[in-house]
């Protein structure tokens, strides 16, 4: 439990400047006897208790972990999120510490069971410091997730802030409800680079999603090489969905260097990788690769012999159509194919489970009996790699052989008696483990409202759009009757990429949604409110576009204004001039802000509000509020700046500033 504050101690700290002086008072850890508000934390903790007063972290402060031990490099990444605004050194060492530090400790988090403790913490934080214990660093990893979210919001700045940096005094309990907390990345309908994949990682990490779900290949494009398969890349990369023979989304693709680039660097961040090549049906740019690769010594004599389309010969279809495309289950070719691609990204990857698709086959295209003959033949060369399959429900049905330890995910909208839930209780039928991702709860790609946002988004699961209430108001554990939390291993968010092209566009679909399901999948159900929910999800509003990540600032969320003084405010000569704040306000166009400034000697004025304007599809980022104001005389005032906007509480921040002769 939180410990009893220290008597405060303030200081009057005065820094002098050019002609003038900057007076800012700071308090030392422990200086405040207020009891803090509950902190916004999402998703929320399982056990929460907030203290008294709050630790404060200062130059002086360092973080605590054991030169060999895996807390090391946990420490680093809390000293890399912390150091930016805050300006401070933030040194990393080992043995006791001192009070007053940051202590990460691996091995020792009293009161976890072992399920808990694989990815659970204990924090406690007070006046004299803050401990953070887990059994494992990946608990210790989702620990200091939740440490940046204790801290102001402007922790997240990339230039240095003003603080105070104080956490709240508070012992928290934290564990998952689920161990799979998924989101899905579509690079296939539209190519996605690296870097855009491991930008997202960053945001995902930051939620505790622990698992990323590449779906790589699919009618339109395929987008790792594959050693032996030289066309998969050379000939099915080269589109996107829309293409049509366009150059302007000419499509591209990943290096197997690329692929483990970004598999380090989810691992990193404590999140597996599940590669995705569908099949046997969505995979029309396979068979356009390898249709006519006569000369390839690995496939033995027509590969013509692997095309089971509508279409014979094959044809390029670059629209959003589905169900065209088959592999022939009874070609060798088929197989020989398969198994090059299932056994090098099963080597380069990190999850235990190899996702092989296996939606959205007509019976038109295969019967049900060909159907279940080809994932039977692909699923031991899985097993043979060490992988338990996963795949989309359809894996569960008639025929198919699924081995123990098989993952079915759920993505139908059918809930509760319908019919169309038999694909579920076919995976319970054959004791497979359920991953929950039902299109109208889960589908990153479906319009939040009807229209909104423009030319993004799909809207067949979700006809009247699929906004934050949607993504959160549901129960995984009792969505399917039938289908309770023994079955269901976790949720997972998926960003399809028919209508996405780039990194912001996927951040516009994805932001603040994946957010709501984060806690779906951590937080206990019982514990869960939507009341509750929203204004902690607000306060991400700050976070998000401090880190550039463009999001929908959703009717449904009370997005609040957040502002902080710029450091180095300052008189010279009587006069202050330029920048005195920043503003978050997510959703707010400048128009609607109005600003006030209370001089502190009997003057006031209006604030200049600016910044860069919204858009249909992305979020206003963060404003600057500037003024001019000269002083008559000497002295120190304390200066209020005011931010109001129709419909939202007031900002307000100060800044005592001072002139000297």
């Amino acid at each position: 439990m939180p410990r009893r504050r220290r008597s405060p101690l303030p200081i009057l700290s005065l820094f002098v400047v050019a002609v003038g002086y900057l007076v800012a008072i700071s308090s030392p850890p422990g200086a405040s006897a207020a009891p803090a508000a509950a902190p916004q934390l999402v998703p929320k903790p399982v056990s929460m208790t907030v203290g008294t007063g709050g630790f404060t972290i200062t130059r002086q402060t360092h973080i605590v972990a054991e030169q060999e031990s895996a807390s090391r490099a946990v420490a680093a990444d809390l000293a890399a999120y912390l150091r930016p605004a805050t300006g401070y050194r933030l040194p990393i060492v080992s043995g006791p510490g001192r009070e007053r530090d940051i202590r990460l400790e691996l091995g020792d988090a009293p009161g976890l069971s072992p399920s808990q403790a694989a990815e659970g913490y204990v924090l406690d934080a007070s006046p004299d410091g803050v401990n953070l214990a887990a059994d494992t660093a990946h608990g210790l990893f989702n620990g200091i997730q939740t440490i940046r979210q204790l801290l102001p919001a402007w922790i997240e700045s990339q230039a240095t802030a003003r603080g105070p940096w104080t956490i709240p005094s508070v012992h928290i309990v934290d564990y998952p409800r689920y161990a799979y907390r998924g989101f899905m990345l579509d690079i296939a309908r539209h190519f996605q680079t690296p870097e855009t994949v491991m930008r997202l990682i960053d945001e995902a990490s930051a939620y505790k999603i622990n698992t990323l779900h590449l779906h790589v290949s699919d009618d339109q494009g395929f987008r790792i090489v594959i050693n032996g398969f030289p066309n998969l890349t050379d000939i099915g990369s080269q589109g996107s969905v829309g293409t049509d023979g366009r150059t302007m989304d000419p499509g591209g693709f990943w290096t197997q260097r690329d692929y483990r680039r970004v598999v380090a660097y989810a691992v990193a961040h404590f999140m597996s990788v599940v590669p995705e090549v569908d099949s046997p049906g969505h995979n029309n740019a396979v068979i356009m690769s390898e249709y006519d690769d006569a000369a390839n010594p690995l496939l033995s004599g027509h590969p013509q012999d692997i095309n089971c389309s509508v279409n014979n010969p094959p044809q390029w279809n670059f629209t959003g159509d589905v169900g065209f495309s088959a592999m022939c289950p009874e070609s060798e070719n088929s197989l020989t194919i398969y198994e090059a691609i299932i056994t090098q990204l099963s080597a380069m990857s990190t999850s235990p489970y190899y996702h092989l698709g296996g939606d959205e086959v007509p019976s038109t295209v295969l019967s049900q009996d060909r159907y279940a003959a080809f994932l039977n033949a692909e699923m031991p060369l899985v097993t043979a790699q060490g992988k338990a399959p996963m795949g989309w429900a359809e894996l569960a049905g008639p025929g198919t052989n699924p081995p123990a330890g098989s993952v079915a995910e759920y993505w139908n909208p059918a809930s509760g008696t319908s019919p169309d839930t038999a694909t579920a209780h076919e995976a319970v039928a054959k004791s497979m483990k359920i991953v929950m991702a039902p299109a109208n709860h889960a589908y990153l790609d479906q319009k939040y409202a009807p229209n909104t946002p423009p030319n993004l988004g799909l809207t067949w699961a979700c006809r009247r759009g699929c906004d934050v209430d949607q993504f959160y108001n549901w129960d995984p554990g009792s969505y399917v009757t039938g289908v309770t939390d023994q079955d269901v291993i976790g949720v997972e968010g998926a960003m399809w990429g028919e209508t996405v092209r780039d990194l912001s566009e996927v951040q516009y679909m994805v932001f603040p949604r994946l957010i709501a399901l984060s806690e779906v999948g951590w937080t206990p159900q019982a514990a869960r409110d939507p009341a509750d929910f929203l204004p902690r999800l607000a306060a991400q509003g700050p976070r998000l576009t401090l880190t550039g990540t463009n999001f929908h600032p959703t009717r449904e969320v009370p997005w609040r204004l957040d502002l902080t003084v710029t450091p180095g405010v300052r008189a010279v000569g009587g006069d202050v001039n330029g920048t005195l704040a920043s503003l978050s306000a997510p959703g707010m166009p400048a128009g609607s802000i109005t600003v006030s400034i209370d001089w502190g000697d009997g003057k006031t004025s209006p604030g200049t509000v600016s910044g860069t304007p919204a858009t249909p599809t992305s979020v206003n980022g963060l404003f600057t509020i500037s003024a001019d104001h000269h002083y008559t005389h000497h002295g120190f005032f304390d200066v209020t700046i005011s931010a109001s906007a129709p419909g939202r509480p007031d900002a307000v921040v100060q800044v005592p500033v001072g002139w000297g002769s």
